[in-house]
């Protein structure tokens, strides 16, 4: 499918198109996928949540779907699967482990794959799948959870037609844009690797840049305003930094999601002997942060590597 193709195939989402009385199931409320639930559940949808967390699932059925208290319950229930959790052994979780979705889902139903995975693992799943009946979506996300909650994120994703054509509806009302990138998996996660590499190397970029200034002694909000305003400027720089100066490190995406994600981009690219040098420093960087204990914070908290420097909210300089 070439790239005139995979836009064609692009149909935002329309309220005619809303799914009155029908189902779809979503495992895992985290910051992006309590976001995707709702606006499934705005869109017309009877949702059937389910998350490891039992008071969140509990606490979304609250304003209208049904609680499950195990991935089967939700693939009993619900014809198309929506998962987003963290990475591919959740995911194995979810499918195949104890109460796991993949043995109560319906033959002919599908399963779609929110996470940021190896593609080759990806590949395989679709084959072990199918041949229990069940149709797969590969399908990485991006955008951040507001944008999830708005319904307008963005979805990399790749699958065979009959996945498709069960999935689409879902898919357009879940997201701003949906990117079909090929008629198997594997496409879709390519792709978003490729994303990640390039978030991952922004963000440690913006992370250096605001050290620098703050060791060169320039202002803190003086430096994010200008480079905001200035050719510099990059989306990560404008979103992280943000949360530099208001000294907020709630990881809504945190530092080992980048030891992670960067880590399937280089081993992807190692594989046919592809040299990442940024990337490979990027990565570096932020498993030097997850090593100094600040892998489960945000992770714009990259920034805490740098020597000699008084971040906001800081009373006294980071160790030299």
């Amino acid at each position: 499918m070439d790239a005139a193709q995979t836009l064609a195939h692009h149909r935002p989402f329309n309220h005619t198109d809303q799914g009155m009385n029908q189902t779809a199931g979503l495992i895992g409320l985290g910051a992006m996928g309590a976001g995707i639930a709702a606006t499934l559940r705005a869109r017309g949808y009877e949702m059937h949540v389910c998350d490891a967390r039992p008071d969140a699932a509990a606490s979304f059925a609250r304003d209208g779907g049904v609680a499950c208290a195990t991935p089967a319950q939700v693939g009993a229930a619900c014809e198309v699967v929506v998962s987003v959790v963290v990475n591919a052994q959740q995911t194995e979780s979810v499918l195949f482990g104890d109460q796991g979705a993949a043995v109560a889902m319906r033959p002919g139903s599908v399963f779609v794959m929110c996470s940021t995975v190896d593609p080759n693992w990806s590949i395989a799943l679709e084959q072990r799948l199918n041949a229990m009946g069940i149709h797969y979506v590969d399908a990485p996300i991006s955008g951040g959870a507001a944008k999830a909650a708005s319904g307008q994120m963005t979805v990399m994703s790749s699958a065979r037609p009959e996945a498709y054509a069960k999935a689409d509806p879902v898919l357009d009302a879940m997201a701003g844009k949906v990117y079909r990138l090929g008629d198997r998996a594997g496409a879709g996660s390519k792709v978003k690797i490729i994303n990640q590499l390039l978030a991952g190397v922004h963000i440690a970029a913006a992370a250096e840049a605001m050290a620098l200034g703050l060791r060169e002694g320039v202002a803190a909000d003086a430096l994010y305003e200008v480079i905001t305003h200035s050719a510099g400027n990059s989306w990560m720089f404008e979103n992280r930094m943000a949360h530099v100066l208001a000294a907020d490190y709630t990881p809504l995406s945190a530092v080992d999601i980048f030891v992670k994600d960067l880590g399937l981009v280089l081993d992807t690219a190692r594989a046919s002997k592809f040299p990442l040098p940024l990337a490979s420093t990027a990565h570096q960087m932020f498993m030097q942060a997850s090593t100094a204990g600040y892998g489960r914070e945000d992770d714009s908290a990259v920034i805490k590597i740098f020597p000699g420097i008084e971040l906001p909210g800081h009373q006294f300089p980071l160790a030299d």
